[in-house]
């Protein structure tokens, strides 16, 4: 019997270049450490945001919630006077706060998500690729940040067309926008955290409604700190959404405000959502 004939040489590296095929034969170069995290992390928030662009529905239904604010409860106490606001009309005190509560509302609930794409075994697959689970909740975390961007570019539009006196500089927006990404990302990381306690979609939209609330009046979102009681000024004063209130304020009215203490917060508080739902993260995938 006679010998299998033997396989083809290996194509040599001469002819290989000269084909083109040089790219396909060497071993790409690896990135460097520093770029792997902050790469997937922009991979996985794309990937939130492709969602977006499918259905853009939400984006519609939420600005009704924050045009009523304006529209009615903005309006009607600008006429009364009734909240002392240091000579700031009332409608352009409310507009920041308002911005900054379609924002939470948008991240608070974000956990939902989280535990539907554990049910449709989504998350699983994702758990057991080489990206690190910070990655993953920070890219989710940055895209429900996204999200409420969109959102408070309606609102700003929305009070501007109501007459409020904001301001348009450059800078000054994109500050706003850092405001709107840090806090965005630490409340859908508190609703991942919660979800990854709770572990159903009922038990955390109970959890979500019972702490959106108490989140909104316990700020200065509505009223200056200075004319809440004593009790109410303590729970401020440990609310990430007053910080976040008070940038937005002193970068679009030009109020007094502590951008660096109002920066520090957010971006601490944004850190500390991302590692508490990191942790947690593995316990929903069970």
């Amino acid at each position: 019997m006679s010998a299998a004939p033997a396989g083809r040489p290996p194509v040599s590296a001469e002819p290989a270049a000269a084909l083109g095929l040089a790219p396909l034969l060497t071993t790409p170069r690896a990135r460097p450490g520093w770029w792997v995290l902050p790469a997937r992390v922009g991979a996985m928030c794309l990937v939130e945001l492709q969602k977006l662009r499918h259905d853009r529905t939400e984006l519609y239904t939420r600005a009704v919630q924050p045009a009523l604010w304006l529209l009615i409860f903005g309006e009607t106490f600008t006429r009364i006077r009734a909240i002392p606001t240091g000579g700031v009309p009332y409608l352009d005190y409310l507009a920041p706060g308002i911005i900054a509560q379609s924002a939470m509302f948008i991240a608070i609930f974000y956990g939902i998500m989280i535990i539907w794409e554990r049910d449709s075994g989504v998350l699983t697959k994702l758990l057991v690729t080489p990206t690190p689970r910070a990655a993953l909740v920070a890219g989710k975390a940055f895209a429900s940040g996204v999200k409420s961007l969109m959102q408070a570019a309606v609102v700003l539009v929305l009070a501007t067309l109501l007459g409020v006196a904001l301001t348009w500089n450059p800078l000054r927006l994109l500050g706003v926008a850092a405001a709107v990404l840090l806090a965005s990302a630490f409340f859908s990381c508190l609703s991942m955290s919660i979800a990854g306690i709770v572990l159903t979609r009922d038990r955390l939209m109970g959890v979500g409604q019972a702490i959106t609330m108490p989140l909104f009046f316990g700020s200065n979102a509505l009223y200056p700190v200075d004319v809440m009681p004593d009790w109410l000024r303590a729970v401020s004063a440990v609310n990430p959404l007053s910080y976040q209130v008070d940038a937005l304020r002193g970068l679009l009215l030009g109020t007094p405000s502590h951008l660096l203490l109002d920066f520090l917060v957010l971006l601490a508080a944004a850190a500390a959502g991302i590692t508490a739902a990191s942790c947690l993260l593995g316990r929903l995938a069970r």
